[in-house]
């Protein structure tokens, strides 16, 4: 064997449990503290308990939160990402088109949805509004995960 490449060998180290019992036996280490053993082991008391070692249920509890939370928080997107207080301009769908609509007092996705609810026609008959610009609007609504109203399905896009 090499010399100095190995640890002290203690032949008398003390074991310390956190329930008070203590032995003796071999190791490298002088005293070793340990939170079960065989006197106080559910399995070996036959006693029904939660051995808790560094906080595992507290551990658990903590990521059962977070999973709630991010729950919440995915819910909350998906709210906010239907929202009918989402402006004409966030759907991106050009500068005539928004200014059309704007003009016409219809300045967010709820106005628009109240509009279609009444037939294509109705916004088609917005001045400078046309049947591409109708097309483009209900395709960037279904992007965003709005529900179109029945009696605006004439058109397909």
């Amino acid at each position: 064997m090499k010399k100095d490449i190995h640890p002290t060998y203690y032949t008398e180290a003390q074991v310390i449990c956190a329930c008070g019992n203590t032995w003796t036996t071999g190791s490298t280490r002088k005293v070793i503290h340990t939170d079960v053993c065989s006197k106080c082991h559910p399995f070996f008391t036959g006693e029904q308990r939660i051995v808790d070692t560094e906080g595992q249920v507290d551990r658990f509890y903590k990521k059962l939160e977070a999973r709630k939370q991010y729950l919440s928080d995915v819910e909350a997107r998906a709210t906010a990402r239907t929202s009918l207080d989402r402006t004409i301009a966030e759907l991106e769908l050009g500068t005539r088109p928004t200014e059309s609509l704007a003009k016409a007092g219809i300045n967010n996705v709820g106005d628009v949805l109240e509009k279609l609810s009444s037939g294509e026609a109705a916004v088609l008959a917005i001045e400078g509004f046309g049947r591409k610009s109708l097309a483009d609007l209900k395709k960037r609504l279904r992007q965003f995960g709005y529900e179109l109203p029945e009696a605006a399905e004439e058109i397909t896009v």
